[in-house]
Formats: C-alpha cells, structure tokens, sequence
C-alpha cells in the first residue's frame, strides 16, 4: 500500500465530515464500493449520499478526530471520536441544540486510491440516547469491584 493510500482513511473523515465535502465522497469512494454498515449495504457514492445528507441535515460543527489508524495488507482500520451540535431534525426528533458525541471503527478495503468497501459499526444507541435527553447506556459491564485476578476462579 502506498503512503498515499495509507493516509485514505484518516484522509475520509477531514475532507468528507470535518470539511463537510459532498463532492470528496466521489473522489476517494471507488463506484462500485459497498459499504456494509448496520445490516445494510450501499453501493458507491450514490448509496452513500443519504447518509451524508441526513447526517449533515441533523448536525452542525461536526467534528471526527481519528483516534487510532492501523493497516493491514490492504485494510486500513480507523478508531474515531465525533462530536456534532444537534440542529437539525434528520433524524427524526427536533434539533435540541445538544452537543452530542460518540465513537467507532470503520474498517476499509483500499485498491488503486480508492475506497473499495468498508464496515463501520459505532455507537448510535449512545447518541440517541442523549439527543433524548437521556443518560448514556454503559457500553462496557465491568465486574464487580471485590472480583480480582487473584481471588477469581
């Protein structure tokens, strides 16, 4: 993989989130990529446009720090932080004006420079969750504090 492609994914969430750049989707996302997140896939930047839009509709100042970028092969493995203010009705509740803010990994397949397929999988339950109003739900369960390695069996 070359250095160029190595810097795609971090590349993605600059110009397309950050930079708020419909137009970049096109440029890095092969035609005939397929993106594979929550149970549904897309195809190309046409599939992905709905999501950008709607996303873009329901916040503004939005901002994904990359975390974590690791690569394997021809897999690039990208750990992220997003914060966005909730002004915008896209998602199906009033814009609160809530900064709200998650994670996740997105996982893609580079050919060429380009985007070829991709996997994301973050937490939107959390986000919901506090565009609601309400507490963010654990998303780690931790054992209880008088289980240690020494006295577990």
């Amino acid at each position: 993989m070359t250095k160029q492609e190595r810097y795609l994914g971090r590349r993605w969430f600059e110009e397309v989130w950050n930079k708020g750049r419909r137009e970049a989707i096109a440029e890095m996302l092969a035609p005939a990529a397929v993106l594979h997140e929550a149970g549904i896939d897309s195809v190309g930047a046409e599939g992905f446009y709905p999501l950008f839009d709607r996303l873009s509709a329901t916040f503004s100042e939005i901002n994904v720090s990359v975390d974590d970028v690791m690569v394997d092969g021809d897999k690039i493995c990208v750990r992220w932080s997003f914060s966005g203010k909730h002004t915008g009705g896209g998602l199906g509740f009033a814009a609160t004006g809530m900064v709200v803010r998650t994670t996740g990994i997105t996982i893609v397949r580079v050919s060429d420079g380009m985007l070829i397929e991709g996997w994301q999988n973050w937490d939107m339950l959390g986000m919901m969750q506090q565009i609601q109003g309400g507490h963010k739900a654990a998303t780690y369960v931790s054992a209880p504090p008088q289980i240690s390695a020494t006295n577990a069996v």
